[in-house]
């Protein structure tokens, strides 16, 4: 196991539930140390969260941060600068924060979605592509060994072609006018100029997109989309009924074009954080569920269902490798987070080796980019008349 990276955070300091998740899942493997902080955009907050957390090095700003780090020596010493900066800020930040970091020359672990506009994801393609950093998006569902273990059995053919994808993101919390109570998470989520385009279909849709994506490899060629906003005054939409054409994968079979179902609601009174997938194929679908994550169902055409569960020999190695517990030992969200870190850690100590991964196992900035042209085309799908909306 190489050394640990040093990690620097930009957002996430008091009071920032995000922040806490990314710093417990980047430190669970000791892939990432964290050594440098800005952890808010207010400077007094920002340094205030750093000795909290017992940051050695505490910077007011991002830019203070970016500036001084990049003037600290290359290396493993505890005094050399970041490998990799990790963003958990509001929407509206992401594009500025992750251009700078990259144009230095380091590498970026991003919160979802991507950045604002499909203005900025491209323009973070190019500068990515031009410093040939490591660039992953949080999509974190990707990350549970379930997830992994569906991705491999689509793959492998066990489904035959893909007829049609149903997934869904059921949340409850902005049931209410929230936002109304100054409640942080809310404010900034319905507020477009921090949020972008999208309520809950950028907020939450967004992980039901990619989470299609990564299982299956189909993308959304085009949707028929219905937004709402249930609550007087709110200015972003809180649910999300979208129709899905879905261009098969690059280098699959002709075959009928597959189609799908998103939904994606924070006002469904009673949901919690209920993401689920249903694959349909051929010969074969599979079915599962993020509040139960461990169990993976498999209904063949011409046989039983079986239950397939995390941890067992049966599995596929990119599910084993995923998980860290016997069966029977729940692994969940923080596990899930951490499996997208890890990942992105291998990526960086094989750049730095001079032996780039070929097919890295994380969401990327190009997956970031592809997520954000999704919301923009939801958006206008729903304020159009047009029954189809194309997402090119």
């Amino acid at each position: 196991m190489p050394p640990p990276l040093k990690l620097g955070m930009v957002g996430g300091g008091r009071d920032a539930f995000i922040g806490a998740v990314h710093r417990r899942a980047a430190s669970l493997d000791s892939r990432f140390v964290l050594v440098a902080g800005a952890l808010s955009s207010n400077p007094d907050k920002a340094l205030a969260s750093a000795r909290d957390l017992g940051l050695p090095r505490a910077y007011p700003t991002w830019k203070h941060m970016l500036e001084a780090e990049r003037a600290r020596p290359v290396g493993d010493a505890p005094e050399s600068r970041i490998d990799a900066v990790s963003i958990v800020t509001p929407n509206h930040e992401h594009h500025p924060v992750a251009r700078a970091f990259t144009e230095a020359g380091l590498h970026v672990i991003c919160d979802k979605p991507l950045c604002l506009d499909s203005a900025q994801a491209d323009d973070l393609v190019r500068a990515v592509d031009r410093a040939g950093t490591v660039f992953a998006v949080t999509y974190n569902y990707t990350g549970y060994p379930l997830v992994k273990q569906a991705r491999a059995m689509v793959r492998r053919g066990d489904l035959g072609p893909i007829r049609k994808v149903v997934v869904e993101y059921n949340q409850g919390w902005l049931a209410t006018a929230l936002e109304r109570s100054g409640q942080k998470q809310a404010d900034w989520r319905t507020d477009p100029a921090r949020s972008g385009a999208g309520g809950a279909i950028g907020d939450i849709g967004s992980h039901a997109e990619n989470l299609l994506h990564a299982i299956t490899g189909l993308h959304v060629r085009a949707v028929c989309a219905d937004l709402a906003r249930f609550i007087a005054g709110r200015r972003l939409d809180d649910d999300a009924n979208v129709l899905l054409r879905l261009a098969p994968a690059a280098g699959a079979a002709p075959d009928a074009e597959p189609r799908g179902v998103l939904i994606a609601s924070q006002v469904e009174v009673g949901h919690e954080n209920d993401l689920r997938i249903r694959i349909h194929g051929e010969r074969a679908s599979l079915d599962w569920r993020q509040e139960d994550p461990d169990s993976l169902w498999f209904r063949p055409l011409d046989g039983p269902a079986s239950l397939l569960r995390r941890g067992h020999p049966y599995l596929h190695e990119d599910a084993a490798q995923a998980s860290r517990l016997p069966p029977g030992h729940p692994e969940a969200f923080i596990e899930a987070f951490a499996n997208v870190y890890a990942a992105a850690a291998d990526a960086i100590v094989a750049l730095r080796a001079a032996t780039p991964l070929a097919a890295p196992d994380f969401p990327t900035v190009r997956d970031g980019a592809r997520g954000i042209r999704f919301i923009e085309a939801v958006v206008r799908s729903a304020d159009s008349d047009a029954k189809w909306t194309s997402v090119e």
